[in-house]
């Protein structure tokens, strides 16, 4: 998901798709323990969803103050 579409989303959205990849990630670090990964790019994917997220809700918690 881009930037763009994820400034385009409200706090709350944010927040479910920060704890979505969170969850995401989980799995996948345990399927990885268990078996191989069908696509192990998943879990970076997943990492940097949440950092364009934080970065989105930090940029706008600093515009609110």
């Amino acid at each position: 998901m881009k930037a763009s579409e994820l400034r385009e989303m409200s706090d709350e959205q944010l927040e479910l798709t920060v704890k979505e990849s969170a969850e995401t990630i989980f799995r996948l670090r345990i399927q990885s323990q268990t078996e191989k990964m069908a696509t192990p790019t998943m879990m970076r994917k997943n990492r940097r969803l949440i950092a364009r997220a934080m970065t989105i809700q930090t940029q706008r918690a600093a515009a609110k103050a």
